[in-house]
């Protein structure tokens, strides 16, 4: 492991600063996980089996009324908004008021060919949404079979 010095100063230190700004792809959004304006946007693990595909979103802290889930011309899209105030008053006069707004939106182009679209179940368990899309009976992988020769 290296390990690098660097001054306080603060002149010495802005042309790191601009180097590590100009030079992440701001439109890259499949290998980051955090948008413009710094929240995070929740990691997906997408599984195919025999049987279906597998989604998995994390997104904990939350709970399932705070997801939307929908199904528009096969594109599969999650997303969620929360806003959150809290006020104190002090003797009827406003003291403090915080607010916070977050939401994300991720999308997913399903094949109208390989999915039962009918049948998409959702669960929120332990932090994590669940989605499993089922497949198609004429695309599933059917088990081998011996063929006799006569």
């Amino acid at each position: 492991m290296t390990l690098a010095k660097r001054n306080g100063n603060l002149i010495n230190s802005l042309p790191g600063l601009f180097d590590d700004f100009l030079s992440k792809d701001l439109f890259d959004w499949g290998s980051s996980n955090f948008s413009m304006t710094g929240t995070t946007i929740p990691a997906v693990n997408v599984k195919e089996t025999a049987e279906s595909f597998e989604v998995e979103m994390a997104a904990p802290g939350m709970k399932k009324e705070d997801f939307k889930v929908e199904l528009n011309n096969n594109i599969l899209s999650i997303s969620s908004e929360q806003k959150q105030e809290h006020e104190e008053k002090n003797n009827e006069r406003f003291t403090r008021k915080e607010f916070s707004y977050q939401s994300f939106h991720r999308s997913f182009q399903l094949s109208r060919e390989a999915v039962d679209a009918d049948n998409i179940q959702a669960k929120y368990e332990n932090g994590v949404l669940h989605l499993t899309i089922p497949k198609r009976e004429e695309v599933k992988q059917k088990p081998s079979r011996l063929i006799n020769i006569s």
